[in-house]
C-alpha cells in the first residue's frame, strides 16, 4: 500500500510539473506558453517575408507541439489578435462580438518586423530536442521587452492559475527606461477594448481591477455602449442587460447592436425612465462593471514564482542589458574575425604568398609554405593563422585574385575597426546603449498607440441602492401573507427583489427574511423592518420581561447585527414572559409596586438609556426584586398615552 501511495504521489507531482511548465503557465524570460513559443519558432523558419496559411503553418508547429491541431489553432489565433508579432490577413475573429475565426485554411498570417528585432536571436538563444527527438526547439526567446506584460495571459494548472493583464508597449518601455535610470514608475493595465478601470486596488499586478463599459448618456432616452469593459463581448453584455431586465432590476425599451470595427449598443429606455436612473443599475447588475482578480504567476528557472509587476519590469531591465551584451559580444567576435581574414587576404594577395604553392607536392608542404609565408607579417596579425584560415586563403578563386581591389578591401577594414569601437564604447556603456535600443522602439507606430481604457475611480456601488424600488411590500393580517404580489392588507414599505426585511412576531421571535413575491408568515405578526445593515443599526430594541421562576422584572437592550438569512432568533429567555417592547429612545421604565407594610417607595422610574446596548444573546438588566402590579414605558419625564404605550403595535408603526 505505502508503494502504490508514493507511486501515486509521484506521478501526479509529474503529472502536476508537465501542466505548469509545459501547457498553462507562461515563462519569465519570453512570456510566452510553449504552444506559442512553438509557433512563433515555426513562422520563422517559414518566413520568406509572403503570408502563409494558418493552417499550414499549424501543420508545421505540429512537429514540435504534441498535444493537437486544434490547440495551436485557437493559441495562433489568439496571439493574431494581439496585433504585436503577426500580420493576419483574412477574419481572425472579432474581440468586440466575440465572434470566431475562420478556418486555417481561408486565412493567413506572418511574423510582424517587432517579433524579429525584441525576440529572435538564434545565435544566444538555447535549444532542446523536441518531442519526438527529431528537431530542435528553443526553451525560451532572448526577449528584449517583458512580452508577459505586454500580451497579457490566463492559464489554468494543477493546483494554481495565472491572470495576468494587458499593458500599453508604449508605456511598458517608459518603465523600463525609467528602471535603467532608477527612477520611479508606475505600470497600470491597458485593454484592446478600451473602456475605464478603476486600479486602485491592483495591487502592482497582485491584487484586482474594476473596469467599465463606455457609455454615452448624452440622450435622456437613449443610452450608447461605446467601448467594452475587458472581458465582456457585445454578445455577453447584451445576455446580462436583458437578464436583468426580465429580473425587473432595471427597465428597458429595447436592444440593438450596430457593432462592427467599433462597438456600438443601443439601449432604449421606455417611457418615465430617464438616462440618469438606470446607468448606476447597468453598472451594478450587468456586465457593464465587471471586477477582474489579477494573478502573476510565471514560471521562472524552472519554478512557478508569484511576481509583481515591478519585479517584471526590474528583470526584463537587467535581462535586457544581458541579451544587448551577449549581441554585442557576438558581433564583436564575428567582425574580429571578419578583420582577420580580411588582412590575411590582403597580405596573401599583395605579397603574393600564393606563389610559393606552385612548387610545392603535398597538401602539407602547401599549408606549411602559406604559413611560413606570414611570418614576417606577425605584427599585423590580430591572432595567429590556423589551419582553417590557409583554407579559407587556398578556395578563394583565381578570378577574385586577379580583380583584387586594395582600396575597396581598405574601406571594408575601416569600415569594421569604426564599428568594432562602438561596439567597444557599447560595451562599456552598456545602460545608456539599452536606453537607445528602447528610445528606437518607441519610434515605431506600434509604440505610438495611445492608450485605450481610461484610469479613473469609481464610486462604490451597492446593488440594492441602485435597485428600483418600485414594489410595495403589503402585510395581510386576515390570512397571514406577506409580499409584493399581495393585493390585501396594508403596505409597510417600498422594496425591490433585492432587498431582506425583518419580521418580529409578537412574541418576539423573529426572523430576516429576502422580500418575498407571496409568502405565508403567520398572523401574529408584531412589526416589519427593513432589514439593510445601515438601517438595522439605527434601531435599538428595549424589551420588558418578566423571569419566568422569579417574578423579577428585567429590561433587555439590544441591536440586531450579524444573523443567518431565514433563520428564527428568540429574543426573550425561555419560560420568560413579555411585558412591553418598544424601539423608542427617549423613554423610561414606569414600574407599580404592590403596597405591603414598610414598604414607602410605591412607583419607580429608569431611563432606559442608563442601560448598554447589547447583542441578541445577552440577558437582560434585573430592575427590581420587588412584586409590581404593572410596569409601562413612558416618555421620559411624562407618561405615554395608551396607543403609544402599545406592545402589539400594527407592521411597520414601531
Amino acid at each position: 500500500m505505502a508503494y502504490v501511495q508514493k507511486l501515486f504521489n509521484d506521478n501526479f507531482l509529474e503529472y502536476a510539473s508537465y501542466v505548469i511548465k509545459e501547457r498553462a503557465i507562461p515563462h519569465l524570460d519570453d512570456g510566452l506558453k510553449p504552444v506559442q513559443r512553438r509557433i512563433l519558432h515555426s513562422l520563422i523558419e517559414m518566413d520568406d517575408g509572403k503570408f502563409h496559411k494558418v493552417a499550414n503553418v499549424v501543420g508545421h508547429t505540429m512537429k514540435y507541439h504534441p498535444h493537437g491541431d486544434a490547440s495551436i489553432y485557437e493559441a495562433l489565433v489568439n496571439l493574431g489578435q494581439k496585433d504585436l508579432f503577426i500580420d493576419r490577413q483574412g477574419n481572425f475573429g472579432n474581440i468586440f462580438t466575440g465572434d470566431e475565426a475562420a478556418a486555417g485554411r481561408y486565412i493567413e498570417c506572418r511574423l510582424l518586423p517587432l517579433a524579429r528585432e525584441v525576440l529572435f536571436n538564434p545565435e544566444i538563444t538555447e535549444y532542446s530536442e523536441s518531442y519526438d527527438g527529431r528537431n530542435r526547439e528553443p526553451i525560451t526567446f532572448p526577449a528584449k521587452l517583458p512580452i508577459v506584460l505586454l500580451q497579457g495571459i490566463e492559464g489554468i494548472a494543477v493546483g494554481m492559475a495565472t491572470k495576468i493583464l494587458p499593458h500599453n508597449l508604449g508605456e511598458v518601455v517608459h518603465a523600463l527606461m525609467a528602471c535603467l535610470k532608477g527612477e520611479s514608475f508606475q505600470l497600470l493595465p491597458d485593454f484592446p477594448t478600451g473602456g475605464l478601470m478603476d486600479a486602485a486596488l491592483y495591487g502592482d499586478g497582485a491584487g484586482s481591477v474594476l473596469v467599465r463599459a463606455k457609455l454615452d448618456t448624452s440622450d435622456d432616452k437613449r443610452i450608447v455602449v461605446r467601448e467594452l469593459p475587458f472581458g465582456a463581448t457585445t454578445a455577453s453584455l447584451i445576455a446580462s442587460i436583458e437578464n436583468a431586465a426580465k429580473k425587473g432590476k432595471l427597465k428597458i425599451a429595447g436592444l440593438s447592436d450596430f457593432t462592427t470595427d467599433k462597438v456600438e449598443i443601443e439601449i432604449k429606455l421606455p417611457r418615465g425612465v430617464y438616462t440618469h436612473e438606470i446607468v448606476e443599475a447597468l453598472y451594478a447588475f450587468t456586465d457593464c462593471q465587471m471586477n477582474i482578480s489579477v494573478n502573476l504567476l510565471v514560471v521562472h528557472e524552472n519554478l512557478p514564482v508569484q511576481m509583481t509587476v515591478t519585479q517584471v519590469i526590474e528583470y526584463h531591465a537587467k535581462n535586457l542589458i544581458a541579451i544587448l551584451k551577449k549581441e554585442l559580444e557576438l558581433e564583436q567576435r564575428k567582425l574580429t574575425d571578419k578583420l582577420h581574414l580580411r588582412t590575411l587576404e590582403r597580405i596573401f594577395i599583395e605579397e603574393r604568398l600564393y606563389k610559393r604553392m606552385e612548387e610545392m607536392k603535398t597538401q602539407e608542404a602547401v599549408y606549411d609554405a602559406v604559413k611560413t609565408g606570414f611570418e614576417p607579417f606577425k605584427k599585423e596579425l590580430i591572432r595567429p593563422v590556423t589551419e582553417d584560415d590557409i583554407k579559407h586563403l587556398l578556395e578563394i578563386p583565381i578570378r577574385r585574385i586577379s580583380l583584387y581591389d586594395i582600396n575597396k578591401n581598405r574601406q571594408e577594414v575601416e569600415a569594421i575597426n569604426k564599428r568594432l569601437k562602438e561596439i567597444k564604447h557599447h560595451l562599456a556603456n552598456l545602460t545608456d546603449y539599452a536606453l537607445s535600443f528602447l528610445a528606437e522602439v518607441l519610434k515605431k507606430p506600434v509604440a505610438q498607440a495611445p492608450r485605450l481604457t481610461k484610469p479613473t475611480s469609481f464610486k462604490k456601488l451597492a446593488a440594492k441602492d441602485v435597485m428600483i424600488r418600485d414594489k410595495k411590500l403589503r402585510y395581510d393580517k386576515t390570512t397571514g401573507y406577506l409580499g409584493w404580489g399581495v393585493t390585501g392588507g396594508e403596505i409597510q414599505m417600498e422594496v425591490s427583489e433585492l432587498d431582506r426585511v425583518l419580521l418580529l412576531q409578537k412574541d418576539l421571535r423573529y426572523a430576516i427574511i429576502r422580500v418575498p413575491e407571496k409568502k405565508f408568515v403567520g398572523k401574529s405578526v408584531l412589526a416589519v423592518y427593513d432589514a439593510d445593515k445601515e438601517e438595522l443599526e439605527k434601531i435599538v430594541f428595549s424589551v420588558l420581561y418578566r423571569e419566568g421562576e422569579t417574578g423579577y422584572i428585567y429590561l433587555k437592550r439590544f441591536q440586531i447585527e450579524g444573523y443567518i438569512l431565514d433563520k428564527e432568533y428568540e429574543i426573550l429567555p425561555e419560560k420568560a414572559q413579555l411585558i412591553k417592547m418598544t424601539t423608542k429612545e427617549n423613554v423610561s421604565v414606569h414600574l407599580d409596586y404592590k403596597q405591603k407594610p414598610l414598604l414607602r417607595i410605591l412607583e419607580e422610574t429608569f431611563p432606559v438609556n442608563k442601560y448598554l446596548v447589547k447583542g441578541v444573546k445577552a440577558l437582560g438588566v434585573r430592575l427590581t426584586t420587588k412584586e409590581t402590579n404593572g410596569a409601562k414605558f413612558v416618555r421620559t419625564g411624562t407618561a405615554l398615552s395608551e396607543d403609544e404605550a402599545r406592545d402589539e403595535a400594527s407592521p411597520g408603526e414601531v
